[in-house]
């Protein structure tokens, strides 16, 4: 009965060709019909309220979705219910009608929209601009054009507002402002920090997210490379480059199984984190090793494979539901409405490109090989990567949103984010299991009344021969600090990562230390229960726990420092990203004031099941006993 209420609408579909990915869309645009309002103008699919007014709540769900169907028009393709866009286009812009969006004010989230709108304008004037009327047109144009005298976000938002004079400069409107494009063009590069990568805000943010990659940033440099190229070359050029370099980074984000490794803000967009790679295609990058035509459609299509498989990220009308692998709003942000999610429309932008194009015409490829097994420090985020033992995950330290931001401590500040076991976010704030502390140490001074987590992280640097180590500095409270070392998997014990804690206090401390979060539940459904051996189960004893079930084996264990007791801790529902009912092997401590260090050293086990398999593969027992190293480095210190 596992497939009971568990089988998504998109399922079936193999996503190998253009046409398949094309009918994945059109799936996706078919239901919206049912919820779009009689002008067009506005689609509503939920009652859930964000921090702007419902109108551009309304807007976004009108919007977001042009992304696909604009691209599908560009490359050749057809779309029956296209007259419903340009209907809206029509009333949304008019302000006699009572469809009308609202004029621009400052820091509107009608910025945002402008960002689908003129591209659309863009790649496929000749549906969705040409049969306006005259009338239509000049309101379209006032309305886009409103946005060039507001202040804006000093962020990616920027973008949003050159791609609607790009918009505007392709309908010939006298509204284009090209000192304007040009000025904020300028401003966007100086958040540029080289390798490829760009901070979403000027210097001072350390925020490389999503954002800064297929959300917003590098996938904005493509387009734009591609739609500008004739009239700012150099700068074209240069994105490109950018892209070039930055590709080899981006790519171990991405497991072999098509999985992106959730980090950061706004996941419930979903495969828009893939939208990269199609932006590479859509812009004609020469690709570098070991990349190819056909690694990056892999990539790609792999990606929206799992986002069609998985059942929980639509309702039963095929609409996409707010949350991530099933719908959850403890994840989300202030700025989710209902229509949010279909920002992974940027994803289909392959399909403007003719079968002809190398990123159709290619076979697909796997994961490359050459990056299979390894480790990377990289230096801009403060990641270090790895895929070692064939789990895919990163070691995070330095990062923060640069603003407050819902569960901002669990989407930056967590030591490790893995695309299997994703991460958990706080469900409530009287109890641990509410916590969903996955991947962090949770101190508490009120005997687990409150717990906080790391959030503001300081000092953060890479330290080490390669690929090195994470070091970083928070301070929960005036009179602690906690210093950290977080040192990758090695190949003699792949399977595990280290975490070093030294701790500071004038205060009577409890400590909970989390590993990987895991789907918590028995073969039969029932929850996991006390096992011993390779059996589906929990393990805790002395300093360690584990839990093993379909999903594979998670498992953190003392090594060094003060004692701490082992505990299968159940979390409260819906905490975890990937999975709603999760495990989360935890070790406890109790820590008194003291003028000297305390010193808290854990290994951190985390084996995925692989490739549809029910569990980790037999024999793992024999990596569980294995127990991995320090650093002399970090030990010295530990003796000293």
């Amino acid at each position: 009965m596992d497939s009971f209420g568990n089988t998504s609408p998109f399922a079936s579909n193999p996503l190998e060709t253009k046409a398949d990915l094309a009918k994945f869309l059109v799936g996706l645009l078919d239901p919206l019909a049912a919820h779009t309002s009689p002008g067009g103008a506005r689609i509503h699919l939920g009652h859930t309220a964000t921090h702007y007014d419902e109108a551009a709540a309304q807007l976004e769900g009108f919007s977001r979705p042009i992304w696909g169907l604009s691209s599908l028009l560009a490359g050749g393709g057809e779309y029956p219910g296209t007259q419903r866009w340009v209907d809206g286009f029509q009333n949304g812009c008019d302000p006699s009608h009572e469809e009308f969006w609202g004029g621009m004010r400052h820091k509107d989230q009608r910025m945002v929209e402008c960002s689908a709108i003129g591209f659309s304008i863009a790649v496929a004037r000749e549906k969705l601009w040409d049969p306006l009327s005259a009338e239509a047109k000049a309101n379209v144009e006032r309305w886009l054009g409103g946005m060039n005298d507001k202040e804006m976000p000093n962020t990616n938002w920027l973008w949003f507002r050159v791609f609607a004079n790009l918009g505007l400069s392709r309908a010939g409107s006298s509204r284009f402002d090209a000192q304007r494009m040009k000025a904020d063009l300028d401003h966007l590069d100086t958040f540029y920090i080289g390798d490829g990568w760009s901070r979403d805000g000027p210097e001072g943010v350390v925020q490389l997210d999503y954002y800064s990659s297929s959300f917003a940033i590098q996938f904005a440099q493509l387009a734009y490379s591609k739609l500008a190229a004739a009239e700012d070359p150099v700068r074209c050029e240069e994105y490109r480059n950018r892209a070039r370099q930055f590709a080899l980074d981006f790519v171990h984000y991405f497991d072999a199984e098509g999985r992106a490794i959730p980090f950061g803000r706004s996941l419930t967009y979903r495969f828009a984190m893939s939208s990269f790679w199609g932006a590479l295609a859509f812009a004609d990058v020469e690709l570098p090793a070991p990349l190819t035509w056909g690694v990056v459609k892999g990539l790609q299509l792999r990606n929206i494979r799992y986002w069609a498989k998985q059942a929980g990220a639509y309702s039963s009308d095929g609409t996409l539901t707010i949350g991530y692998c099933y719908p959850n709003h403890n994840m989300t942000e202030n700025y989710n409405s209902p229509g949010s999610p279909y920002w992974c429309c940027k994803s289909f932008v392959t399909l403007s490109l003719p079968e002809t194009h190398p990123f159709w015409a290619a076979k697909e490829e796997p994961y490359p090989a050459a990056l299979l097994n390894t480790t990377k420090a990289l230096k801009h985020p403060f990641h270090i990567a790895t895929n070692l033992g064939g789990h895919f995950y990163i070691l995070s330290s330095g990062q923060q949103c640069s603003y407050p931001v819902k569960q901002g401590p669990a989407k930056y500040g967590k030591f490790a984010y893995s695309s299997a076991f994703g991460y958990s976010v706080p469900v409530g704030s009287g109890t641990l299991e509410e916590l969903g502390g996955d991947n962090t140490l949770a101190l508490s001074d009120d005997d687990g009344e409150t717990w906080k987590c790391r959030r503001d992280t300081r000092e953060a640097r890479l330290e080490g021969p390669a690929p090195g180590w994470l070091r970083s500095m928070w301070y929960p409270w005036k009179d602690v600090e906690v210093e950290t070392w977080l040192v990758p998997p090695t190949q003699a014990a792949p399977l595990w990562h280290l975490r070093v804690h030294r701790i500071r206090t004038a205060r009577a401390l409890t400590s909970a230390e989390g590993g990987f979060a895991i789907y918590g539940q028995r073969a039969d459904g029932r929850a996991l229960e006390p096992v011993d051996g390779e059996a589906f189960g929990t393990l805790a004893e002395g300093g360690a726990a584990r839990a093993a079930s379909r999903a594979g084996v998670s498992g953190i264990v003392t090594i060094g420092g003060q004692p701490r007791k082992g505990t299968a801790l159940r979390t409260d529902a819906n905490t975890n990203l990937m999975v709603a009912r999760a495990v989360l092997p935890t070790l406890m401590g109790e820590h008194e004031p003291s003028s000297a260090d305390i010193w808290l050293v854990a290994a951190v086990f985390g084996l995925p099941s692989v490739g549809g398999e029910v569990g980790a593969a037999e024999g793992w027992t024999a990596e569980w006993e294995k127990r991995p190293s320090l650093p002399q480095e970090i030990g010295a210190l530990l003796n000293a």
